[in-house]
């Protein structure tokens, strides 16, 4: 029997309850949005504004790039997410500024914060508590209050749903989408129960399958530009935190342009390699045609390809799909690798040193 069908096994190694949160996240989409229809926010926050500005990191910053891309071609203002202690210079008056922190301490975050404050930014902050709340109540700025007690790349359905109502009730209407939203729900209840679940076997669990083709070897994601981007940065960095495995991505139809002529040496790597093309039915008629083409170039090389296409019918629910795949794969190749897939020790590590000299 694998070990992936051994529900003992797995929960023995899963000291810290991750598989609660993977399974149980259509509950807490329906959570998030109850929480974002709950918000009163001051419908000003949203007039004058010439762009959308997310500060952020790591998991925190994963909501930010799903909605980024979620809305590409819906907002006549563009949307940025910046990953750094300092702000863009363009950062003004007529930017919103979102401060995103689950757990309200990323000094990062904080750092850029002060910034957008010193230059009249209007601000919206999203955390569970911390210092972002308490800044929040400092300076009278609005914030979404999500629940504490998990991690940060585990709460992405608090980091998204919140955020997109709040959109809507701020004036961008197109935001929040509540039929897509319900869809949404009932695919990814649909995939716990009868797909990738913990007692759905080997056989029969796509997830499982494509766990044991990461196992020991290198995952490489690639996907297109226009809405699956977020999908192969949430992939690679659920592999990296919950398996503590390294992997890579990139996003066509860049890769065309550099990372594609790399697919030569080292040839005994290269064929240690998984390559996954997550791919949507609205991606670029030209984009789908060179995943077609890159896809048989990379076969030549590779240790395995495997193609994935999103389900369900609205956009949302296309995205989320491909998303709720790769947490299981991380999951169950976290299994695998015999570690437990929530510490994040050496990430610990890196803030407990920083303390040790402030800013």
């Amino acid at each position: 029997m694998s070990l992936l069908d051994q529900q003992e096994k797995i929960e023995q190694n899963d000291q810290q309850n991750m598989l609660k949160s993977i399974h149980g996240f259509s509950d807490q989409m329906k959570h998030a949005e109850e929480i974002g229809r709950a918000l009163s926010l001051d419908s000003n926050l949203g007039k004058g504004i010439s762009k959308i500005i997310f500060t952020g990191l790591g998991g925190s910053a994963i909501g930010a790039d799903f909605i980024r891309s979620y809305l590409a071609y819906e907002f006549s203002i563009p949307i940025f997410v910046n990953r750094h202690y300092r702000l863009p210079r363009f950062v003004d008056e007529s930017t919103l500024l979102i401060a995103s922190s689950y757990s309200g301490n990323t000094e990062e975050t904080l750092s850029s914060l002060e910034e957008g404050l010193k230059r009249r930014a209007k601000i919206l902050a999203i955390t569970s508590g911390g210092r972002l709340a308490e800044q929040a109540k400092k300076h009278s700025f609005s914030v979404i209050q999500i629940p504490s007690g998990f991690s940060p790349r585990a709460a992405l359905g608090y980091s998204v749903i919140p955020l997109l109502i709040a959109f809507s009730k701020i004036g961008f209407l197109q935001a929040y989408r509540p039929d897509e939203l319900k869809e949404a729900q009932e695919l990814i209840r649909n995939l716990a129960q009868t797909q990738y679940g913990v007692s759905i076997h080997l056989e029969q669990n796509l997830a499982k399958q494509l766990a044991t083709f990461c196992f020991e070897k290198y995952p490489i994601i690639y996907a297109g530009s226009d809405y699956l981007d977020v999908v192969a940065l949430r992939w690679r960095g659920q592999i990296e935190e919950n398996a503590k495995a390294l992997a890579s991505h990139h996003i066509l139809p860049e890769m065309n342009h550099n990372e594609l002529v790399g697919w030569r040496f080292p040839q005994k790597l290269l064929k240690e390699a998984v390559v996954f093309f997550l791919r949507d039915h609205s991606d670029h008629q030209r984009v789908q045609l060179r995943m077609d083409l890159t896809r048989k170039v990379i076969e030549r090389y590779a240790g395995k390809v495997v193609e994935l296409f999103s389900r369900g019918k609205g956009l949302l629910a296309r995205m989320f799909s491909l998303v709720y795949l790769g947490d299981w794969i991380s999951f169950y190749l976290a299994t695998l690798n015999g570690v437990d897939p929530t510490p994040v020790e050496v990430i610990q590590y890196l803030k407990s040193e920083l303390a040790k000299k402030p800013m």
